[in-house]
């Protein structure tokens, strides 16, 4: 299996303690001055971040579980390659799976939900496939710094396996799988490793997937947009990103689903692609890769939920079934 239980290390006594020394070293080593408490406004089963207030501005922390570990090395490496679309890591210990990062200022969530402009996607979006492409020939130093590897070739192995684990399908409860769901999806391994197949030999490559890739992970501020929060990504698909994009644009602009919004966001992604293909396969390959996409983010939500036990993880394990349920009537509609 992909992925190992490890428990949240910041329930642990001593932990806080801990950090706060790490942290007050770090600050001291680059000319910090806290001055105030250290406060939590973000709390998962998979990661932890604190607010670091500095007589120069906030400072945040962060902190993964072991199978993330791998943020602050990737962070890192996304901003040594492209500064002007990732947030400066002013430190990190990637054994520990810690790093501290500057302010990257307003989030793009609260900006658009203010100014109503799917501008700020279209004009992003191709920044972000640059990124990607960028990263398509580095696949061996993502992975060496433990980035997740779910490529095409073994993708359909990974959800082959999640299948086999009926408990966390929840199958027969209200929010969990049918039984007749549960065997469709059985049914559909030939269909999705020939869509797999599809997606691996078109010609684009495969790369980063940001596999959280919403309006509260990127900042909107007056240096442009930045993007964080790298702890859900892996090498896969590059095309998968845009569910998650379409997801958030619906629920901060209220857009009805098909809206043409949709598509000017889905071409002004695709348009640097055009490196690789012309632009009306791409639009064919987009819609493979969006059949596809939900199984990436139930791949996604496995991997963070095994960190946690099972108190914290029962609050978002309707997300898999949820996810499953989804990819079938996408290819219920495909059919039809």
């Amino acid at each position: 299996m992909e992925t190992t239980i490890v428990p949240p290390l910041w329930a642990k006594p001593g932990w806080i303690e801990e950090v706060s020394a790490w942290i007050d070293a770090e600050l001291a080593r680059l000319g910090y001055t806290m001055i105030g408490p250290l406060q939590q406004p973000h709390l998962r089963p998979w990661s932890t971040v604190l607010r670091v207030p500095t007589a120069d501005g906030a400072l945040f922390f962060k902190a993964n579980t072991p199978l993330i570990a791998f943020e602050p090395a990737l962070a890192q490496m996304l901003y040594r390659l492209r500064p002007d679309l990732t947030l400066r890591v002013l430190a990190a210990d990637p054994a520990r799976g810690w790093m501290l990062l500057v302010d990257g200022g307003p989030r793009l969530r609260e900006v658009i939900r203010a100014d109503r402009d799917p501008g700020h996607w279209e004009r992003l979006l191709p920044r972000y496939a640059e990124l990607q492409i960028a990263l398509a020939g580095m696949s061996p130093e993502l992975l060496a710094l433990g980035v997740p590897d779910r490529r095409m070739h073994r993708f359909p192995e990974l959800i082959a396996e999640l299948l086999d684990t009926p408990d966390k399908l929840r199958i027969g409860l209200p929010d969990g799988l049918s039984v007749e769901a549960w065997r469709g999806l059985r049914d559909e391994a030939p269909a999705l490793a020939d869509l797999c197949q599809q997606l691996a030999s078109a010609g684009v490559p495969q790369s980063l997937h940001h596999g959280d890739f919403h309006d509260a992970n990127i900042f909107a501020g007056d240096r442009g947009y930045r993007f964080f929060d790298w702890g859900d990504a892996n090498l896969s698909h590059p095309f998968f990103s845009l569910r998650t994009v379409f997801v958030s644009v619906e629920n901060s602009l209220q857009l009805e689903e098909g809206a043409p919004q949709f598509d000017r966001l889905r071409d002004a992604y695709l348009e640097p692609w055009t490196t690789f293909l012309p632009a009306s396969e791409l639009r064919s390959l987009f819609k493979i890769a969006a059949q596809v996409a939900p199984l990436s983010s139930v791949l996604g939500w496995n991997y963070g939920l095994s960190a946690a036990d099972s108190v914290a993880a029962a609050d978002f394990a309707h997300a898999i079934p949820a996810l499953f349920q989804e990819y079938l009537d996408l290819q219920a509609g495909a059919a039809g």
